[in-house]
């Protein structure tokens, strides 16, 4: 584990913020790409890349509140500007909210919004993970005897026990969302289908991941995490149907319209 990437003195850079400014750069990056070939200035990518920060970092840190309550409380700042601890579905909200009022303000579907979104909150994510290993912050499962189950003697949240590198598979997991999702929108979908599309790879990532992780059962056997997935996943489900219903109507439409003489 290396919580601390690069030491110089008494200043160190943790690697959980190197790897999420990683992620922020790489994800900017795919908005702007998405934008540009969707005919957009490359302004708007800013706009979208800062407001998802802002609103997902708030998100992320908020939904994390009732659950370290005695903590929060000790030391607000310090609690808030930790660089573990992040909840992952806070973060997608607050991410979604603030994108909607940045469709407000735009005048921009916000159904568009969240397509351009969608493949750079995968790679985004996926960084992330790659700082959450690196920390050892506790996203860490239970214990395994598996071959290439680990121990995080150095993390932030220290363990002695082999236990499954979670971190690391929903890494992988989500660079694999992010080539389909990025290889999908070439075939042109209905508004919303790409995000639908990645509600529900995401929402089932997560849902597979809580199996091994540790956090406590919230409500009828699930985490709070496999709850809100299965609610992710029915979304994504509507919106797709919503969306290829759309495009069906579309279809029939232009089929319809008489050839021009």
């Amino acid at each position: 584990m290396r919580p601390v990437l690069i030491q110089f003195g008494d200043f160190g850079i943790p690697s959980f913020w190197a790897t999420a400014f990683a992620g922020f750069v790489a994800a900017f990056f795919v908005v702007r790409a998405e934008v540009l070939r969707r005919g957009h200035s490359a302004e708007l990518a800013y706009d979208i890349v800062l407001y998802a920060y802002v609103g997902g970092w708030v998100g992320a840190r908020l939904f994390l509140i009732p659950t370290a309550w005695g903590i929060f409380l000790n030391d607000p700042i310090g609690f808030l500007l930790s660089g573990s601890g992040w909840v992952w579905y806070g973060g997608l909200i607050g991410g979604a909210i603030a994108m909607w009022v940045l469709s407000e303000r735009r005048g921009i579907s916000m159904l568009e919004f969240c397509d351009i979104s969608a493949p750079a909150l995968a790679i985004g994510l996926a960084f992330g993970r790659i700082g959450c290993q690196l920390s050892g912050d506790g996203d860490y499962g239970v214990a395994t005897d598996l071959p290439w189950g680990m121990s995080y003697p150095d993390g932030v949240v220290p363990t002695l026990e082999r236990v499954h590198p979670a971190p690391i598979y929903e890494m992988l997991a989500c660079f694999a969302i992010f080539a389909y999702l990025w290889r999908y929108r070439w075939q042109q979908p209905a508004a919303g289908d790409l995000f639908g599309r990645y509600l529900i790879l995401s929402g089932i990532t997560r849902f597979l991941i809580e199996c091994i992780r540790r956090n406590p059962a919230w409500i009828f056997g699930l985490t709070t995490a496999q709850a809100i997935s299965i609610g992710m996943v029915g979304l994504g489900i509507l919106m797709v149907r919503r969306a290829s219903s759309a495009q069906v109507g579309r279809s029939v439409e232009t089929e319809e319209q008489p050839a021009a003489t």
